[in-house]
């Protein structure tokens, strides 16, 4: 099966694109498109232990089965902004 998969920020960077199709085999999960990743892209290696994946704009984990044509999200921590003053 084919997915697409999406990458933000500094992953985009690292990886020079903002999304890539992957094959998997029928009934893969997250976690297995992860290593997907982590083998064509191993400079995202040191992120991918730290992002949160979203399916459809939905958070899952990493046991979350893919079917074909899903969209997997991978979204690193974010950081940054000013602090409230009361």
């Amino acid at each position: 099966m084919r997915i697409a998969v999406r990458f933000f920020a500094l992953m985009r960077e690292k990886a020079g694109t903002d999304i890539v199709n992957i094959d998997l085999s029928d009934g893969a999960s997250a976690a297995q498109a992860l290593e997907a990743i982590q083998g064509q892209y191993p400079v995202l290696t040191p992120y991918l232990s730290r992002v949160r994946l979203a399916l459809q704009m939905n958070f899952i984990n990493v046991d979350t089965v893919l079917h074909e044509g899903d969209e997997l999200a991978l979204i690193p921590p974010v950081s940054g902004g000013k602090a409230c003053s009361r």
